[in-house]
């Protein structure tokens, strides 16, 4: 099994390795059903900035993101103009990339509008009717990069104006929120986020 022992002496995914930052969000985050739709849209917006780096940089800026970002308030972000995008160009505590963070004020829009018709959260669910994928993998030779279904929900962000969520973002993001379990069988995360999702 491709998991690794921890100094606690728990089987755990391998992908955390041993940074103490990395090993909680594993153990705390990663994998458990969220259905806030605000969280929901915070990672998805945190995934794309993602894009091109590692998670654990994402991580270690995070805090500053939420500071930057008005806690990922749609209902700010969307008031954006070209003065707030400059300050957040010179805003060092973050990844400063210009289409990303344009992209995120059309994502707050887009957001804005799922919100009107039936919620963020239930949009996104709905695509796994409403229950986590339990796919049960052994190795992470088993876990996919991007699905059919991956690619399925990126196509209809896009649709309605979503940008930086193509279908190895959207995969991640459903990892990251539980919309499919994927700890490692191995790991002692598998069976604790598979009772969470059965709960839910």
């Amino acid at each position: 099994m491709n998991t690794r022992t921890g100094a606690d002496k728990r089987q755990r995914c391998t992908w955390p390795g041993e940074n103490p930052l990395y090993i909680a969000y594993h153990d705390e985050e990663w994998g458990v059903p969220e259905f806030d739709d605000r969280a929901l849209f915070e990672k998805l917006v945190l995934d794309g900035f993602q894009a091109g780096l590692s998670w654990i940089t994402i991580l270690k800026k995070r805090e500053n993101f939420q500071r930057a970002f008005d806690g990922f308030d749609p209902q700010e972000i969307v008031r954006y103009d070209d003065r707030k995008i400059e300050a957040l160009m010179n805003d060092t505590g973050i990844v400063r990339n210009r289409a990303k963070i344009i992209a995120t004020i059309g994502n707050a829009r887009g957001y804005l509008e799922i919100m009107e018709q039936e919620g963020f959260s239930a949009y996104l669910w709905n695509f796994v009717d409403g229950r986590a994928l339990q796919p049960a993998p052994l190795t992470m030779r088993d876990v996919p990069a991007e699905t059919e279904l991956s690619r399925a929900i990126s196509k209809d962000l896009k649709s309605r104006g979503f940008r930086f969520c193509g279908p190895t973002i959207v995969y991640a993001f459903m990892q990251a929120v539980g919309m499919v379990n994927d700890h490692l069988t191995g790991c002692f995360r598998h069976s604790e986020c598979a009772a969470l999702a059965a709960k839910a």
